[in-house]
């Protein structure tokens, strides 16, 4: 006798027969075929949830892992060769002592890594999991949301089951993304997010090797120019305490506010099967997310873009001023880079597919030129400077009058170097005024 899961069992042929009436015959209707059918519906489905793994949350970030790494098996740079660690330790040490006269940030890497894309994927999986849980918490509330409230009263506990497949389908949606995007990105920041561990500069050997095919220049020139890039990302995220956290608290609330399309929801949920995970993929990417559909979304997504763009902009910036002397491609690969970045792959439309927004710093060349003028009147300290508070940093508007900020910025400098200046502010000081009352 065959047995399922969740408690449903076929009845014994021999039970049946003895309960027929005279004159039954074999080939009339069982009236437990049905019973049958959904046991082995349930079984089928407690089958694939178990071997998704048993994240908890509104991710099953076992199953994206799972996915991700099966997808990665076997193709280029799943495995890092062991050479590859010490040339990425000399390129990154290289990079340092060539970006030490340029800024004032000293360097923020304590550790060097050579990854392969499995380890892109599994050491910047926490990371993916404080940006997606958002948008899959609210996700998740509407596959219940989307039910009538008769089918609510009726589903009791199997609601539950359903937060699990909509775990699992967002899981496999990310799975897919984390697969697509270790297969391209060059260094762990890459799309411009502090990704991997603190203080870890880390480059994806396998990947660069790939896009250095594309170009007319030395390897070892291309691998010491993203290492340059990677040491800048690094010195920005280890030495302004407040970047990190603004950037990632910038995407939450961007995926916090999307709004989820019921009735897209409830197509989605006819053209699920339970016993076939391929119907869930297919399903979810049939889209049911609404962006910026909010005005606070679209000043989070604003408040995104420019920061975006004055890290890469900064970056750009000081790699420059670093090679273009030492290395002789370096201008023809900071435009691939910059063109690279503002277009955006395959991958990163994945992950606004996934996530409901793109990564790319639109205005990178913008907020270079920002940097490059106010280095040019107020020099690398008082650039520099800038990022020690959010409060100082260039706005969206000042990207486009750079001038004016740098004025501004110059005025500023002139009264607070000026003691006289310093000392008329005290006197019509509201503290001073009081005094002399």
């Amino acid at each position: 006798m065959s047995e399922f899961k969740f408690g449903f069992n076929l009845p014994d042929p021999d039970d049946r027969d003895k309960n027929q009436t005279p004159g039954q015959g074999g080939g009339q209707e069982n009236p437990f075929d049905a019973f049958g059918q959904l046991g082995e519906m349930l079984s089928q489905l407690g089958q694939m949830m178990s071997q998704a793994g048993t994240s908890s949350g509104p991710v099953n970030y076992d199953l994206a892992k799972q996915i991700a790494v099966q997808k990665l098996g076997g193709g280029i740079g799943f495995t890092s060769p062991s050479d590859s660690a010490k040339a990425v330790e000399d390129a990154v040490h290289l990079a340092e002592m060539w970006l030490d006269p340029v800024t004032t940030l000293p360097a923020g890497a304590t550790v060097t890594r050579a990854w392969s894309t499995r380890d892109w994927v599994e050491h910047t999986l926490p990371t993916w999991q404080r940006l997606c849980d958002p948008v899959a918490r609210r996700m998740s509330g509407a596959w219940v949301e989307a039910l009538p409230a008769e089918a609510k009263q009726q589903a009791g506990p199997l609601l539950a089951m359903v937060g699990q497949m909509g775990g699992m389908a967002f899981g496999s949606q990310l799975g897919n993304a984390l697969a697509q995007l270790a297969s391209e990105v060059l260094t762990s920041t890459d799309i411009g997010l502090p990704l991997g561990p603190d203080a870890t500069a880390a480059l994806v050997p396998a990947n660069i090797e790939e896009f250095t095919k594309g170009l007319e220049r030395p390897s070892s020139e291309v691998l010491v120019f993203l290492a340059a890039r990677e040491a800048a990302h690094q010195r920005l995220f280890a030495h302004v305490p407040w970047l990190r956290q603004r950037l990632l608290a910038t995407v939450e609330e961007f995926a916090s506010g999307i709004k989820v399309d019921t009735e897209a929801l409830q197509q989605l949920a006819a053209q699920v099967d339970p016993a076939n995970p391929a119907t869930i993929e297919q399903a979810m990417q049939s889209g049911m997310l609404e962006p910026e559909t909010t005005p606070e979304q679209k000043a989070a997504l604003a408040r995104l873009e420019t920061l975006l763009a004055l890290v890469e902009g900064w970056v750009d910036l000081v790699v420059g001023e670093a090679v273009s002397e030492r290395l002789p491609g370096a201008d023809a690969l900071r435009e691939t880079l910059r063109r690279r970045r503002a277009s955006g792959g395959p991958a990163e439309q994945t992950f606004a597919t996934l996530v409901g927004l793109e990564l790319r710093p639109r205005r990178l060349r913008a907020a270079a030129a920002l940097w490059r003028l106010v280095t040019d009147q107020h020099g690398v300290d008082v650039r520099d400077g800038l990022w020690a508070h959010p409060d100082l940093m260039p706005t969206a508007a000042d990207l486009d009058d750079p001038m004016e900020f740098a004025e501004r910025l110059g005025v500023k400098s002139e009264v607070e170097d000026d003691p006289i200046a310093q000392l008329k502010r005290t006197e019509q000081s509201p503290e001073a005024k009081d005094a002399d009352d």
